[in-house]
């Protein structure tokens, strides 16, 4: 019996592999053919991700409320540069990543000019010695015109909305 796709019974289960799906081919002259999920999936833009094994089932809601189910989302976590001296100069490669600062005295950290719009940069402040910024040809803003870090533990970041003029937030003081 021939029925229209919109008529047919909705499918109660995960479909096999082998199972087929009609569709209809519309790049020319419309004919209905058949292919199998195996085939529709084998088509799907990601097919694997690299490093996993088994299945990964993302619900939509994920996607909003940002509950992963304690895996790990790959590339989101930031690789630590650790200082231990008393001056420092940012380079272009230290964009996304956290600096972090130990030494028992003061501490200068130098904003250089050229690092482009968008570099983001964190830094947490692990001695005793105050961390403090100073522009080399950029223009930091704070808020409260703050220029360092406030304490041990503080922690800073730098983001540039553009090119050599960066904001300075976090946990700030004069």
């Amino acid at each position: 019996m021939n029925k229209k796709i919109s008529a047919l019974t909705a499918l109660g289960t995960t479909p096999a592999g082998a199972d087929i799906i009609p569709i209809t081919d519309v790049s020319g002259t419309p004919t209905t053919k058949k292919v199998t999920v195996t085939n529709l999936m084998g088509a799907s833009p990601v097919q694997s991700v690299a490093g996993r094994t088994g299945t990964v089932t993302v619900d939509a809601g994920d996607l909003t409320d940002g509950d992963f189910g304690g895996t790990a989302i790959l590339g989101f976590d930031a690789t630590l540069n650790d200082q231990t001296g008393t001056a420092y100069t940012l380079l272009a490669g230290d964009n996304g990543k956290v600096v972090v600062l130990n030494n028992g005295s003061a501490i200068t950290v130098t904003v250089p000019s050229g690092l482009g719009a968008g570099f983001n940069c964190s830094f947490v402040q692990k001695g005793a010695g105050q961390v403090s910024f100073s522009a080399s040809g950029t223009t930091i803003n704070n808020r409260q015109s703050h220029t360092k870090i406030n304490a041990q533990f503080g922690v800073a970041s730098l983001v540039a909305y553009a090119d050599d003029v960066f904001v300075l937030a976090g946990d700030t003081a004069s």
